[in-house]
């Protein structure tokens, strides 16, 4: 996923979340409650990020490169059968 420049602390704590889940997975050590705190320091900087967005941001967002456009909604809706 392609990440904008004021969406850099999402990546940086997507990026801890999954190696705190991965070493859950790989050893017998107990992450959960790292991972829950990670999990809300996410939310809370994705809600503090999107919240106060200037008006260039909010224009990167909707021109975003891996935004859906209207094919890839046809196609969720259809199938291939369209």
């Amino acid at each position: 996923m392609e990440y904008l420049e004021f969406e850099l602390p999402i990546k940086e704590l997507q990026d801890q979340l999954s190696k705190c889940q991965i070493i859950g997975e790989e050893s017998d050590v107990d992450v959960t409650e790292t991972c829950k705190k990670i999990e809300k320091k996410l939310v809370e900087t994705k809600k503090e990020i999107y919240k106060n967005l200037t008006a260039w941001q909010r224009v990167q967002l909707s021109r975003h490169p891996n935004r859906p456009y209207t094919l890839d909604h046809i196609k969720a809706l259809c199938g291939d059968s369209f």
